[in-house]
């Protein structure tokens, strides 16, 4: 899910302009004034080159001192007869902070993706890495979203380096009686026509990634690639030869990661790949179809399928309704060639945020957090429905003359689709693990 935007003008200054006459400081005591700024600037930019360092070495932790504990409670949320169609905004206000104190147990048996966002101080998301160690046996593979490579007028260079937190990594892969794989989420977002058409670049890029992943003091697995979004923005998918350059990088990558072992876990790295879940009955060129599937399944370890976001704000509804995932995985799994094996290696999408939508005034609205969804329970004390087509619940509430309609996972809506992914076999992803509700990990 793509960060909020902010405001970047600057505010209207309301004072007015000092007068004409104004008279200007002796020249002694304005030349004493800028060594006095000079000296105080040169140690701020002292300070923070050092807390640049130490960031950068991953020394300088980014959660905040007091890690988040949720309440423990000897009965999970099934036992507590919390998973059902009929439930109220009292019940959830009452519950949600309940997790059950077997912390271990895993109630879904395949893989499970955790996406983890940075933390910032602005922002204030540390919830993700914090959900991360407790829940950490509820996992099989962690993706933090640390890196992006990009272009440098005519080269690739890898960013994000930055945001690793030797700490945090070190502390997942000793949590726990299982292994848990650390994937870190790599976005390409370099120019295809220096990645793809520029052999030596397209060498440098893999070569990128490959030593970050070896690189013994971060402890990876491998990693997850995001790239496909951005191929259809350039229109790389619509051009046949361009197509075929950017599953054959992806091709490339993954034989790559292959050929190296991982100090953690002793197998080969991964590579996991994001694709976006087929939204039409025709499938167009920016889809990512059944051939796309077949042809990469060799050189990869999985595909991570963002069966959410189905509605926005010009069409307000449910964000993942439980048909359009089953088509996304009939489609998926067409071609001629597929097997259960093919099914195993998806990671099917699962939102742990959800949207707030404006019904009236023109369209508008946006994703809400389990702390927003918590907040306007508390403020509107709204009655919650089921969506018996989206299997999904949801609900309406108004604010200044202005209706609102709320979606946002709920313990139901999270059994139904863990239910499918168990019968079609595949895994789990999931958006992101901070922005969910703490007794959303009891279902996994």
């Amino acid at each position: 899910m793509p960060p909020r935007r902010r405001d970047r003008r600057r505010p209207h200054d309301p004072s007015p302009p000092p007068p004409s006459h104004a008279r200007a400081p002796p020249a002694a005591a304005a030349s004493s004034s800028s060594r006095l700024r000079l000296t105080v600037l040169a140690t701020l930019l002292g300070l923070l080159l050092v807390l640049a360092a130490l960031r950068f070495s991953g020394r300088l932790a980014r959660s905040p001192p007091q890690p988040l504990t949720p309440q423990t409670t000897p009965l999970s949320v099934y036992e507590r007869g919390l998973v059902k169609r009929d439930v109220s905004a009292r019940e959830i206000l009452s519950e949600h902070a309940r997790v059950s104190e077997n912390r271990s147990r895993r109630r879904f048996p395949n893989p499970v993706l955790a996406y983890v966002t940075p933390w910032w101080p602005m922002n204030m998301n540390s919830k993700g890495y914090d959900m991360a160690k407790l829940f950490c046996s509820k996992f099989t593979h962690i993706s933090p979203v640390w890196y992006d490579l990009k272009s440098d007028g005519n080269r690739v260079v890898l960013e994000g380096q930055h945001n690793f937190d030797a700490a945090w990594v070190s502390e997942l892969q000793s949590n726990g009686s299982l292994v848990v794989h650390v994937v870190p989420r790599v976005v390409l977002e370099a120019f295809p026509a220096v990645v793809l058409l520029e052999k030596k670049q397209k060498t440098k890029a893999i070569d990128l990634i490959v030593s970050e992943c070896i690189n013994r003091d971060k402890g990876y697995d491998g990693i997850v690639l995001e790239s496909w979004s951005r191929w259809a923005v350039y229109g790389v998918l619509d051009d046949p030869r361009l197509r075929h350059m950017a599953l054959q990088f992806v091709r490339q990558l993954g034989e790559a990661l292959h050929s190296i072992s991982s100090n953690s876990s002793g197998r080969h790295m991964e590579l996991i790949y994001v694709i976006p879940a087929p939204r039409m009955q025709e499938l167009n060129n920016q889809d990512f179809g059944p051939e796309d599937l077949l042809q990469l399944a060799d050189s990869l370890d999985g595909f991570s399928l963002m069966t959410y976001d189905f509605s926005g704000p010009q069409s307000p509804g449910p964000s993942a309704p439980l048909k359009w995932v089953q088509y996304s995985l009939t489609t998926l799994l067409a071609a001629k060639g597929s097997s259960r094996d093919h099914s195993r290696m998806i990671f099917l999408g699962i939102n742990f945020y959800g949207n707030d939508f404006l019904l009236s005034r023109g369209s508008g609205g946006g994703a809400i957090t389990g702390r927003d969804f918590i907040h306007l329970l508390e403020k509107y004390k709204p009655s919650l429905q089921w969506d018996e087509k989206s299997l999904e619940h949801y609900f309406i509430y108004s604010d200044e003359g202005v209706r609102h309609a709320v979606f946002y996972p709920t313990l139901m809506s999270l059994s139904v689709r863990l239910d499918e992914a168990q019968n079609w076999g595949t895994g789990l992803s999931i958006w992101e693990i901070g922005q969910g509700l703490d007794y959303f990990f009891d279902v996994l």
